[in-house]
């Protein structure tokens, strides 16, 4: 699957660049329209040249809209045609292995060759959601036992349990069972170490949450990278980071914008998840000391300004972690400005404008 996982540098870019999408959802504004832009960004990355647009699984955030990324995911596969698709990611714990492989499998047949796997091991939502999702309060236990659904869940997906094994009878369907197609490529997600070297002894692709974790991107890609086993997926470690990004026209506006994303995290981290506030709302509120050292620190990971700053920031990032792919994640009150963002970063590194839509790539 070696094709199916590693993307391919376009324009000046060091290496692919690619699109995590949270769906979120602004002030005034719903979830219809926040949908409808991730419509919006996942074409113009395919025109552009982004190698995937990923969209990642969150529950009860009132600025967040992607609690379903399985069905986010097939209405982004019936408006492309090349683009890789994925979940950045699914959290296993949430859901039954079973259920993930029909879910996948589903989205394979759909868009055969551009869907992927990634998985999580952390709920995507605070303890009281995650033991209703769950339906059980002992949350560690499902983290503790990330490695055996993994395992489970790639049998299911390969149809690979052996004689005597209680689900050796059971099928993911549309799966292997029903003839020949290929199925997702697994990716490993996490924010510490667990999960990288998972992905490092599994031989699997690991992307890291850089975004929102940033003192620990270099020493979980160095223990993945360290760890590393080859495996029939992958003959040498492959790592994407997740990166907080946003361009605009004027370091000013870009500024403006990433605040009202710090200041919808600060509400999160404090109990008061809701809609990301416009702007307006973001400059006018009266910050805390305390508020303003979390707000002042999210915003030091974030890479804003205008395009040129912003690829300056991107290379400098890239050459310092190594990743051998950026997924950009520009998290803004509206949907024209990540749009805009998006676009420009495409102009600032040359991406060429893609083949029609429709068309096969070369």
């Amino acid at each position: 699957m070696r094709d199916a996982i590693r993307g391919e540098a376009r324009g000046t870019a060091p290496v692919p660049l690619s699109v995590l999408d949270l769906v979120t959802v602004g002030q005034g504004r719903t979830a219809s329209q926040a949908l409808a832009t991730s419509v919006e960004i996942s074409r113009l990355a395919e025109r552009r040249g982004y190698h995937r647009h990923w969209v990642a699984e969150h529950h009860s955030m009132p600025g967040v809209a992607s609690s379903s990324p399985a069905v986010i995911l097939a209405h982004l596969a019936a408006h492309t045609s090349r683009i890789r698709l994925g979940s950045g990611g699914v959290m296993l714990p949430n859901h039954a292995p079973l259920v993930i492989a029909e879910q996948f499998g589903t989205l394979e047949a759909l868009a055969p060759g551009r869907i992927d796997l990634g998985l999580g091991r952390a709920p995507g939502t605070d303890g009281a959601t995650a033991a209703a999702l769950r339906r059980t309060d002992r949350l560690n236990e499902g983290a503790d036992d990330f490695p055996e659904q993994l395992s489970e869940l790639t049998r299911f997906l390969d149809d690979g349990f052996p004689d005597g094994h209680p689900y050796a009878r059971i099928h993911a369907v549309p799966g292997p069972v029903q003839g020949p197609e290929g199925r997702p490529p697994i990716w490993l997600l996490g924010s510490s170490g667990f999960s990288a070297r998972l992905a490092g002894l599994l031989g699997l692709p690991f992307a890291f949450a850089h975004h929102f974790s940033a003192r620990n991107t270099i020493p979980a890609l160095e223990l993945y990278r360290d760890s590393f086993r080859p495996s029939a997926v992958l003959d040498a470690p492959y790592a994407l980071i997740g990166v907080a990004a946003l361009a605009a026209d004027e370091a000013k506006e870009a500024y403006r914008q990433v605040l009202t994303g710090a200041l919808s995290m600060l509400r999160l981290r404090t109990g008061r998840p809701g809609l990301v506030p416009t702007p307006e709302e973001a400059e006018a509120y009266e910050f805390s000391l305390a508020e303003r050292d979390f707000v002042d620190g999210w915003l030091a990971n974030i890479v804003h300004g205008t395009a040129d700053e912003v690829r300056e920031g991107l290379d400098a990032l890239r050459k310092r972690t190594g990743a051998d792919e950026l997924m950009l994640t520009a998290n803004a009150h509206s949907g024209e400005a990540r749009l805009r963002s998006y676009e420009l970063i495409a102009d600032a590194y040359g991406l060429p404008e893609a083949l029609p839509q429709g068309l096969p790539e070369e």
